[in-house]
């Protein structure tokens, strides 16, 4: 596990894009598990300047991302789908039948779950996975739990996740309280990781993840069995280490 400090948001954005367009450079066909949230936002940023500038190309890339909110349209502003298009897919040249993101509004989701794992399996597994982290120690939507899950699943979301994440909503009423995510075996599977976090609100949940025991309570922390994790945080997210 590497562990780089960056001064502020903003330098953890440009680290961790450089990251992903040497994966990108090294290896066109990539396939990347992409994360959604507040934290990757100007990373994406990154990557679409790197991409304007003609430093990467996504034309070969498969992308998967972790999860999607269970019950919600793709063509609703909240939506992880509409997520990524808008801060990402809808400003680079990545191939539309190449991105693949859970259905939310799936009327099987055992089907939709295993479908989804053998899509990851036939691309021939994530090359690089991008997290960010929860305050209570998630990736993805795994939340804190008695067991690690293997694989993509539908997740019944904890009350403190709903509130972290009522800020995008109207309302806590109109937030989803369950969502479809890879599982912690799934993101295992990545041959590499790559774990963003920024603001003292992570600190608690980094020291966990790096220095404290490898428990389902607080799931990043199975990241230390990991070969190859790249953790980059901002000083207020490392205050603890």
């Amino acid at each position: 596990m590497r562990i780089i400090v960056a001064n502020d948001y903003e330098e953890m954005s440009r680290k961790a894009a450089h990251i992903i367009a040497s994966q990108i450079i090294l290896k066109p066909n990539s396939v990347l598990g992409l994360a959604t949230g507040s934290t990757p936002i100007d990373t994406y940023k990154e990557l679409i300047a790197l991409y304007r500038d003609e430093v990467i190309d996504f034309s070969e890339l498969t992308s998967f991302n972790l999860d999607e909110y269970f019950g919600l349209p793709k063509d609703n502003s909240q939506s992880y789908d509409y997520f990524m298009r808008a801060n990402l897919f809808n400003h680079i040249n990545i191939d539309d039948d190449r991105i693949n993101i859970p259905n939310g509004m799936t009327d099987n989701i055992e089907r939709e779950c295993a479908e989804y794992e053998k899509k990851m399996q036939n691309a021939g597994g994530v090359d690089l996975q991008l997290l960010g982290i929860g305050r209570n120690g998630h990736i993805g939507f795994n939340e804190p739990a008695d067991h690690f899950e293997p694989n993509t699943h539908l997740v019944q979301l904890d009350k403190d996740t709903i509130e972290a994440n009522s800020r995008f909503f109207d309302s806590m009423d109109d937030v989803p309280t369950k969502a479809i995510s890879m599982g912690v075996g799934s993101i295992m599977r990545a041959k590499k990781i790559l774990l963003l976090a920024s603001g003292a609100g992570k600190a608690d949940a980094i020291y966990d993840t790096v220095k404290g025991p490898i428990t389902p309570r607080v799931p990043a922390s199975i990241l230390q069995l990991h070969p190859d994790v790249v953790i980059i945080v901002d000083k207020e997210a490392a205050s603890r280490l």
